[in-house]
């Protein structure tokens, strides 16, 4: 299979996973609207690796080894990632976990040739109230030569705390992968269970799912509107775009019980109506937004001193953004027109506009989510308007099967796969859309001074939990 992809570039790699016996694969093919899942049996602890074909799928190998102890053989990286030589034991989701060795060596990097070279390390603590992560610069003068990110500092052990409990008790685990985006990942998980228990969510349930998924867009956009511009020293648009970001979220806190409506998605359906009142405070929070919107929008782009730290800065390679898979506004600024609403899709997204930008630059990525909080204004409006009357759940039964479910964050494409024996979860995997566009940062930096790198990479925006698992 991996010699085959090397001649083909039309699936795109979405995820590598495994369990104690097996390595499985999950590739889409978007032009299609097909999902394509693949397995392998693991022999004497290896397996055959794709990242000579996939140079995404190099993180992925790093953290089976990590977590499951198999190897990949014609593996491009094998150097620990997750595993910082803190845990009690290695190997923690292998059959027998191996007991912990002596102090582990410092981490390696990747080395760069030439003259003059220096590195600047950044990390795992930051100024700010942000996630962990180490940034290693490689730098000629104040010139990038290469950028390397090391996680799995907010390492968690989701996958290992929802084995062995009944699915709607492992949503908790679910939903909290990556707390900005807790809607679209508790969608993914749910329907991933739907899936493997062939259970169907009633119509409501969709639509209100919908509802708080593009509520928690436009709140992740706006916030990182006001950043972005917040880094280029612009604090005028945070102070705006955050004053209508506070807006929305009270509205989500009083339709749905909770700001970033954490655990109200669960598998069957969600957890409660919308109490009355709660259409018309959404409707005034996004008449809020919408009107000063396009002020802010020719406020971004005729100032002379924004623009000019946004244009051309951090340019993505399209041919590398198509060849690690990036979605969401990472892939949509840089040519690809990726969406799981629209591909493979799932309801209730029938009517959706994906806008797409060729430059590939910070600017690109800022004007995409401008678009994209359109968008998001006028699906929920229309999801208001045209709620369907019934439930909110359906039961889950106790059963056996396995399950992909897939949904769209504010960042990208999220998928989940679980595996449930006896009405019990034995085996999962979440998929945060980050773990395509960490690689890609790193290549968007080279060429540009340190001192953009806060710029570019809030840009990114990539979530540091939810690929540390």
């Amino acid at each position: 299979m991996a010699a085959a992809l090397s001649q083909d570039s039309a699936l795109r790699l979405v995820g590598l996973w495994a369990d104690v016996a097996q390595v499985h694969c999950l590739f889409a093919d978007d032009a299609a609207r097909v999902v394509l899942p693949a397995s392998t049996a693991v022999q004497d602890g290896k397996y055959g690796a794709l990242s000579p074909a996939r140079p995404g799928a190099a993180w992925f190998e790093r953290m089976l080894y990590d977590l499951w102890g198999h190897a990949a053989e014609g593996a491009r990286d094998l150097r620990p990632w997750l595993d910082h030589g803190s845990w009690g034991h290695r190997r923690p989701m292998a059959l027998r976990t191996a007991p912990i060795g002596p102090q582990p060596e410092p981490p390696s990097f990747l080395g760069s040739e030439g003259e003059d070279l220096h590195q600047v390390p950044v990390g795992p603590i930051h100024a700010g109230t942000i996630e962990p992560g180490h940034f290693r610069f490689t730098a000629h003068g104040e010139t990038v030569v290469r950028l390397e990110t090391r996680l799995g500092y907010a390492h968690k052990g989701t996958l290992g705390l929802m084995r062995g409990k009944p699915p709607r008790v492992a949503a908790r685990f679910a939903a909290r992968l990556s707390g900005d985006s807790t809607v679209a990942h508790s969608i993914a998980y749910s329907r991933a269970v739907e899936a493997a228990l062939e259970t169907e969510a009633p119509a409501r349930a969709h639509a209100l799912r919908a509802v708080m998924a593009e509520l928690e867009r436009i709140a992740n956009h706006l916030g990182d509107i006001g950043a972005i511009c917040n880094d280029a020293a612009f604090a005028f648009m945070l102070a705006r775009c955050a004053w209508h970001r506070e807006a929305v979220l009270r509205a989500c806190a009083r339709a749905f019980g909770h700001r970033l409506m954490m655990d109200c998605v669960i598998p069957g359906g969600i957890v409660a109506e919308m109490p009355p009142g709660s259409p018309e405070a959404i409707r005034d929070a996004l008449a809020g937004v919408e009107a000063e919107l396009p002020e802010l929008l020719r406020i971004y782009q005729d100032t002379a001193s924004l623009t000019d730290r946004v244009t051309g800065a951090g340019i993505l390679d399209p041919h590398l953004a198509k060849l690690f898979g990036a979605g969401g506004f990472i892939g949509r600024a840089a040519g690809a027109e990726v969406d799981a609403r629209r591909s493979p899709g799932y309801p209730p997204y029938a009517d959706l506009q994906v806008p797409v930008l060729q430059d590939g630059d910070v600017n690109a990525r800022v004007r995409i989510r401008f678009s994209e909080i359109t968008e998001s204004i006028r699906l929920v409006r229309q999801l208001l308007d045209d709620l369907p009357e019934g439930g909110i759940s359906a039961p889950i039964v106790p059963g056996s099967g396995e399950g992909i479910g897939v949904a769209e964050t504010f960042r990208g494409d999220a998928w989940v796969w679980v595996r449930i024996e006896g009405g019990m979860i034995t085996a999962a995997f979440m998929r945060d859309p980050s773990w395509a566009h960490w690689p890609l940062l790193e290549s968007a930096i080279r060429g540009n001074i340190i001192a953009d790198f806060p710029l570019i990479n809030k840009s990114f925006n990539a979530a540091y939990s939810g690929v540390d698992l």
